[in-house]
This record gives structure tokens, C-alpha cells and sequence, in this order.
């Protein structure tokens, strides 16, 4: 049994850590967040120690590591995007490993700053990039590979499209503040920029077609794959016939006009990232650089419209 620490306790992610440690057989011995409505705490794991501030969870956590037998392990991190690069830092710091959320963090060079520090402390950090743990997302990475292997030069064409409703809160939290969350295509869109570029090679190019606060959109050049991605959070892009059914997310992967069917499969996801972390596998600080250097890059990107080879989607917003 590890011992595990939580910062990030009353965030729309961390019951599904909570449920990972649980599930895995650990112990969850202290948590942190700035809100105390966490009554979940007390159906996963009601003894542990819970602070609002960070300076007493910080003195809790250093007494904790220089006097008990049992050291904690890991600290898992869901907190607001731009306090990802400090809170792993911390964790190292204090003798304990990193298991973030995505984007893990906002710029490469936080990715620089952080390798150093696993080397001064030996410890190590991890990124959930569950998609690459889909049963589906793997199946279709081996028929990727199987069909490169015989046609290096293979180029896919590729449409994501990706929206989640979200209401008029989501603008006034941090998540609306692209200096906070890195912007739409950080804070929903990494995970599939991750899966993208793991399946189909490495980012060399970027156009951006829109930015807006509740939409981005353009297209990426893969190694092998040229993408055309829309994100957006504003429900009214969605498609009539999924809004007729009753729901608020649409999610699609068409390779080559052929849709790529992963919709199932999602719910035990980070017990499964848990399960790869502990028996010494996990995704780290490499790993995530290649979907960090896509989002900063779009981040930087002035949108050029309605021109070249952009997203069908995007005639719904540019009329």
C-alpha cells in the first residue's frame, strides 16, 4: 500500500483520482483545496487530513515526510492549469512523485524546468494521458503502424471535432482565462492532440482558423496526417441531431471519411493510469512535450479565417 496525497480535492476531476487510489489499494492521507464542499471525501476515504490553506497542507505534508515510517509516495494534481509547473515542483521537492492532470503544464519550457528537477530529487512525474490507455485508441495505433510500416509515406486525412457544452460559469472561473487554462485548445483539446501526434508522428506545422473564448479551430500537419480540429464549449455548434437527442457533447475522429469509434471505454481510464504508474510504467515528462509544444504554438498563432484547408465546422461560426 502507497501513501498518496491530493492537491486539488474539490475540482469536476479529482473524485476520479480519489477512486484510482481507492481502487488500486491505497491510501489517500491528506488532501487540499481552497473549498471545503468536499463531502465525496468522506465515501472514498474519511479519515484522511484536509486543509483550504496551502501553507498548512505544505507543513502537514514536510512533518509528515520527515517523521513517519511510511513516506508519501505520490501527490496527484488537479489543480488550475497554470499552478500545474509549482505544485509538481513542490511534490518533488518534498521526496514524493508527481501525478498531474492535463495539460500538465503551459509552456515547454516549464517542461525544461521541471526535468531539472526530477534530476536534483530522483523522483519522477507523471501525465494522465489516458486516451493512450483506450483499448480502441491502441487498436487503432497498431493498424496505423502495421499499414506505415509498409508505406512510410502514408499520409491520413484526419477531422476532430470535439464540443462540450459548457454554461456561462465556465467563462467567469479560471478556465476562461486563456493565462489560467492555456485557452479552448488546452483545456479540452490537448488529450486528443497527445493521441494524434502519438498515433501519427510528431507536429510540423500549425494554422490557426479561429480563436475565439468559446472556440478554436485549424489545422495541424502531422508526419503523417494532415488534421482539421474544431473546439468549442458553446452548444449551439452542435449538430441538430445530437441536440434532438437529448445530449450536450459531440465527439468525432473520421480517418480518411471513416469514423473512429471510441465513445465507450471511458470510465475506468485513470484507475487504468494508476494501475501503469504503479507497476513502473506511466507517461512522463517527454511524453507530454509533444502535445505542450502544439498548444503553446496555437496559443501563439494569429487566425487567418475562412482560408486554406480548414474545418467544415467553421462555417458555423464565420458565416
Amino acid at each position: 500500500m502507497k501513501n498518496f496525497a491530493l492537491i486539488g480535492a474539490a475540482g469536476y476531476i479529482a473524485p476520479r483520482h480519489m477512486k484510482a487510489i481507492k481502487e488500486t489499494g491505497n491510501e489517500l492521507v491528506v488532501s487540499f483545496d481552497p473549498y471545503d464542499g468536499i463531502g465525496i471525501m468522506d465515501s472514498n476515504f474519511p479519515k484522511a487530513d484536509f486543509f483550504t490553506e496551502f501553507e498548512r497542507f505544505e507543513s502537514f505534508v514536510d512533518t509528515w515526510q520527515r517523521e513517519e515510517k511510511d513516506k508519501i509516495e505520490y501527490i496527484a494534481i488537479t489543480t488550475p492549469n497554470y499552478l500545474h509547473k509549482h505544485h509538481i515542483g513542490f511534490t518533488l521537492r518534498i521526496g514524493a512523485n508527481a501525478i498531474c492532470e492535463k495539460p500538465l503544464v503551459l509552456s515547454p519550457k516549464d517542461i525544461d524546468y521541471l526535468a531539472n528537477i526530477e534530476k536534483e530529487t530522483g523522483k519522477k512525474v507523471y501525465n494522465i494521458l489516458q486516451l493512450r490507455l483506450h483499448d480502441s485508441i491502441i487498436a487503432l495505433k497498431e493498424k496505423i503502424a502495421k499499414e506505415l510500416k509498409a508505406n512510410p509515406d502514408k499520409i491520413y486525412d484526419i477531422d476532430l471535432t470535439y464540443l462540450t457544452s459548457r454554461g456561462k460559469w465556465y467563462f467567469e472561473s479560471w478556465k476562461g482565462d486563456e493565462d489560467k487554462s492555456g485557452g479552448i485548445a488546452s483545456n479540452i483539446g490537448v488529450h486528443f492532440f497527445d493521441m494524434l501526434s502519438w498515433i501519427f508522428g510528431e507536429n510540423e506545422d500549425n494554422v490557426v482558423h479561429i480563436k475565439q473564448a468559446d472556440v478554436n479551430a485549424g489545422y495541424m500537419k502531422l508526419k503523417n496526417a494532415r488534421v482539421r480540429w474544431f473546439l468549442s464549449v458553446n452548444y449551439d455548434y452542435i449538430p441538430n441531431d445530437i441536440k434532438e437527442s437529448g445530449k450536450t457533447t459531440f465527439r468525432s475522429i473520421t480517418v480518411n471519411g471513416e469514423e473512429f469509434e471510441f465513445s465507450e471505454g471511458f470510465t475506468d481510464l485513470h484507475t487504468t493510469s494508476y494501475k501503469h504508474i504503479l507497476n513502473n510504467g506511466g507517461f512522463g515528462l517527454e511524453e507530454a512535450r509533444n502535445s505542450i509544444n502544439i498548444v503553446s504554438n496555437i496559443r501563439s498563432l494569429a487566425p487567418v479565417g475562412l482560408s486554406g484547408d480548414y474545418h467544415p465546422f467553421c462555417s458555423k461560426v464565420i458565416g
